[in-house]
């Protein structure tokens, strides 16, 4: 069957990949907007009341061009869950449509969390949170490795890590970042820091810039009587910290023995942690 969605280029695979990979049970046909319900995977959970206006207006001028992809709701009759297209379901029904063209494919949970993730990437910028709980959810349901989800999303490794990394600050620095008082390039240099909060409130007070907030974070650092570890103890530590997404500790003494500390921040993170010793030792 010809697909219906062209090529795109610049990311991993792409939405047309993606279709290609499933079986698309119907060709492009319209359905009732009001039996279509949110992707549960969904990543986005903010939208930007400016640019969904501007996609209503365009709908109401031209109606829906590119087709919503959904697949048959599991758990509810007669519906049909959005896998890609939540903006333009949205912005049609703000614009008074009672219709509106769809591709039903059928899709697992994984091909759902994919196509979410991949569309929000190449369409509209997610806040860096929402992307790092998209990727973490590959991870931690779908048994992604950072590796695979850099392939899959075509965007480098390192920036995966340093996205998952955000995620084990505390909640209120989280928050700053989702509200964009607190951007992705001061919050990364942040992480591990003891006084993160305080830190976030004096960078955003101070208006720091990048590099200012790197000079102060290095100098307090440079000030702690705190013994300073060797380099591949804390390249080690950073492995481990980015594999397993906690904060890791390494002492090591002269004699080479000492402690490995895991910092979790719930149960889950926990649970987690005992269930790999438990499967692999």
């Amino acid at each position: 069957m010809i697909n219906p969605f062209k090529s795109k280029k610049g990311l991993g695979r792409g939405l047309s990949s993606l279709i290609g990979d499933s079986e698309v049970s119907e060709n492009k046909t319209k359905i009732s907007i009001s039996s279509i319900v949110k992707n549960k995977f969904q990543p986005r959970k903010n939208f930007e009341k400016e640019s969904l206006d501007e996609l209503t207006n365009s709908i109401k001028e031209r109606g829906v061009i590119q087709p919503i992809i959904v697949r048959k709701s599991d758990n509810q009759v007669d519906k049909f869950e959005i896998i890609a297209g939540e903006r333009r379901w949205q912005a049609a029904q703000s614009a008074g449509l009672h219709e509106v063209p769809v591709v039903i494919i059928k899709a697992d949970n994984l091909k759902s969390l994919e196509f979410s993730i991949v569309e929000n990437v190449q369409r509209v910028d997610l806040n860096p949170i929402e992307e790092a709980k998209g990727y973490k959810r590959l991870i931690d349901e779908f048994n992604y490795d950072q590796e695979k989800v850099s392939k899959f999303i075509g965007k480098s490794r390192a920036h995966i890590a340093n996205l998952l990394r955000l995620l084990m600050l505390p909640q209120k620095v989280i928050n700053l970042i989702i509200e964009e008082k607190l951007s992705q390039g001061h919050a990364k240099i942040l992480v591990g820091l003891d006084n993160v909060e305080l830190m976030a409130e004096k960078v955003i007070s101070k208006r720091l810039s990048v590099r200012q907030t790197e000079n102060l974070v290095r100098l307090i650092k440079n000030n702690k009587t705190k013994k300073i570890k060797e380099s591949n103890i804390l390249d080690l530590e950073n492995q481990l910290a980015n594999k397993i997404g906690m904060r890791v500790y390494v002492n090591n003494k002269k004699n080479n023995t000492g402690t490995l500390v895991f910092e979790y921040k719930g149960l889950d993170q926990l649970d987690r942690l005992i269930n790999i010793v438990k499967n692999n030792y």
